[in-house]
Parts: structure tokens; sequence; C-alpha cells
């Protein structure tokens, strides 16, 4: 049996996070070889290496150092250090995830050689096209090959856009991997501790999207809606966040008052595994990433989403998620409200209720073994590799 190379591509957190449970399936078939590039998109070490070690994800084979620049310059970057990888690989596949700058030049890349491209998250959508996530993720939708998608709405949105071939309903990886990751971290007694936190009584809060902070009016009136919360909060300043904070003259004046605020914990990004044990602790989640909002969902815990709009609807069931964006009557009758978001965790049975609903919408908790057959079992079949 001939093996099939594959050449999986990440940069960024949430990858990490997909890749890791998706690389463990994919170890267990030994007719399948992966390579990983690792973009660095993201590079520091709370951002990073430490997924790596914390999830068990293989070393990267190669690591093209793209770092911290504009949109563009940064595609750039990757899709120029990427092509003669691919060159010397000559994979049956390459595999991308999400809808990062990582994932669009992985994309563009793969179809640029002709190689069988497999998105994972397909059929996403926003609506939105202000957002640089929703261009990625279209663009590498219409490129792809093979089409992985994490619900039925993912499916219909890509028929919508005429794409019907090898497209796959496989689940959520992220359900598989909150499944998996989320055993390790039960009772983090200590975790809490450190920051004189006790388990459903504190907000805990991501703000990280570029629709959020690249218009620093609308980040400054998201941080002042945080100062007015009268529950303990704890923020995991995402390194984007951190840097307008120390540059920008007007935020600098504000991040001294959110530092000085009773109830506000302002601290560094945290781990995958911190980050999950937070969640599932949490009175309340109040985020911009998608990444999270599931979480919420899938723990069962209110969340209130600082968007405008969401790719993730099935989180808007039984209005157990709230977009919000940056309107302070939204966030402020959201939050005074919370009792009756009906995730709570306190009504265990509507939350066992929840949970069942949630596999049902995202899935088993099988998407990795789906997809790595289904993989399989076409790349058999078609049998192409770059010449």
């Amino acid at each position: 049996m001939s093996l099939i190379r594959l050449v999986t591509v990440v940069g960024a957190r949430p990858q990490f996070v997909k890749a890791a449970v998706v690389s463990q399936e994919i170890a267990k078939h030994p007719g399948l070889r992966e390579i990983l590039v690792h973009t660095g998109q993201h590079y520091d070490y709370e951002m990073s290496a430490v997924f790596f070690k914390e999830l068990g994800l293989p070393k990267p084979r190669y690591h093209l150092g793209a770092g911290s620049r504009p949109h563009g310059e940064q595609t750039a970057e990757i899709l120029a250090k990427l092509e003669p990888i691919l060159l010397k690989e000559k994979p049956n596949a390459v595999i991308v995830y999400g809808d990062t700058n990582s994932t669009l030049a992985g994309a563009l890349c793969a179809s640029k050689l002709h190689i069988p491209l497999a998105h994972v998250e397909a059929g996403l959508r926003s609506w939105n096209r202000r957002m640089p996530e929703e261009i990625n993720r279209v663009v590498a939708d219409h490129v792809a090959d093979i089409l992985f998608c994490p619900t039925a709405t993912a499916v219909k949105n890509l028929a919508g856009e005429g794409i019907h071939r090898g497209v796959f309903n496989v689940g959520d990886v992220m359900l598989d991997a909150a499944l998996i990751f989320g055993k390790r971290n039960i009772l983090p007694d200590s975790l809490l501790s450190r920051w004189d936190l006790t388990a459903k009584t504190y907000f805990l809060i991501t703000i990280h999207r570029a629709e959020n902070t690249d218009d620093v009016e609308r980040l400054q009136n998201i941080l002042a809606l945080l100062l007015e919360l009268r529950s303990p909060a704890i923020f995991p300043v995402h390194p984007r966040v951190g840097n307008l904070l120390a540059k920008n003259r007007t935020l600098r004046k504000l991040r001294s008052r959110l530092e000085a605020h009773p109830h506000l914990r302002l601290v560094q990004p945290v781990s995958y595994l911190e980050m999950l044990a937070l969640e599932k602790n949490a009175l309340a989640i109040i985020t911009d990433s998608g990444g999270v909002q599931k979480e919420a969902f899938f723990f069962g815990v209110p969340c209130i989403t600082l968007r405008n709009e969401t790719e993730w609807l099935e989180t808007l069931e039984d209005g157990c998620n709230i977009l919000v964006g940056a309107s302070r009557k939204k966030f402020l009758t959201a939050v005074a409200n919370l009792d009756k978001i009906p995730s709570r965790l306190a009504e265990k049975k509507r939350q066992r209720s929840l949970r069942k609903k949630g596999l049902a919408l995202f899935g088993s908790g099988k998407a990795c073994q789906r997809l790595v057959r289904i993989l399989q079992r076409r790349l058999k079949a078609v049998g192409k590799t770059i010449r």
C-alpha cells in the first residue's frame, strides 16, 4: 500500500487545538504520514509553544516565522515560504483549518500547485465581508477539493454558493477537542485560587477579532463596558489588545482604569487547558471568539458575544448565546438577565438537555475519525500528487 503524505498548515491558536485532535487520529493510520508546517502567525509562548507542549502536537517539520505584520504582507510571506516546501515534500494533500491568513496562504499555495486541498471547518459564513476571516474562509472553500463541514448549516451555506462536490458534514473537531481535553481539568481549584476566583461567580472575557481591535473607538467602547461589571471578571489579554493598550494614548488611560477596577483581573494569555477550565467554571463568558462561543455552548455556560453577527448560528439556539456588538444597552441588558439564559449551569436538567442538543448540532464527538476515514478514501481514489 502506497503511503499518503499530508502537509498540515497551522499558525494560530485555534488551529493548534483542531490540529491536535486530527493529528492524533492521523497517527493511528500506518498508511498516512503527516508533515506539520507552523507558519508562525502566532509565535509567542502563550499563544503557540505551550499548545504544542500541552496538547501533544507533533513537532513542526517547518517553522516559517511569519510573525505579526499587516494582512497582505503576512499572507505573502507565508505563500513565499510555503511553496518551496510543498514542491520539495510533494504531498498528496494539504490540510488547512479555519479562517486565518495561514488558512488563506495554505489554500492558495496548494491550489496553484494543483495539490488536493482539504479545508477543515468549511462552509462557515458570518455574511460580513468586512471581516478578514470571512474573505479567508470563502476563498479557501472555493479552491478546496475536500470540504469538511462542522454543521448542517455549513453544508447549506456551501450549496448556496454552488459548492456541492467533495462536501462532508463530519461534525465539529472542536467538540472532539473539548470532550477529550476538557476531562483533564475537572477540579481546577489551584487555577481559580491563583486569581482569587470562585466557580460560577466570575465572568471570563476574551477579545481579539480585528473588527473590535482595528477600530480604536469601538475597542474603547467595549473596554468601557467591562468597567460596568459588578462581579469578578478575568480577562486574559490577547497580544493584539495588549499592544494597543500599551501604544495608544487614549487606551493607555483606559488600561489604568481597567487595572484599578476592583472586580477585573487583567492577566497574560492562558493555555488551552487553563482556558477550558476557566470556561467550564465561569458564571458567563464575554467574547468575540467563534471557538469560545462554541465551547461555552458545549459546556452549557451563558455567552455574551461582542459581535453583530456570528458564523455559529447554532449557538444562538434557545438564547444560549446573545449578540450585543458594542452596544452598551444590549450588553448591560444581557448581563442583568443572565438568570434568564437557559443554559445556566444551575439548571442541571436543562444543562443535560442542551448537551444532547449540542452533540446533535455539532456531531457526536467523532468528527476526527470521520474526517480521516474520508480523507484516506478520497485520496486513494484520486491518487494525485504534484509532478
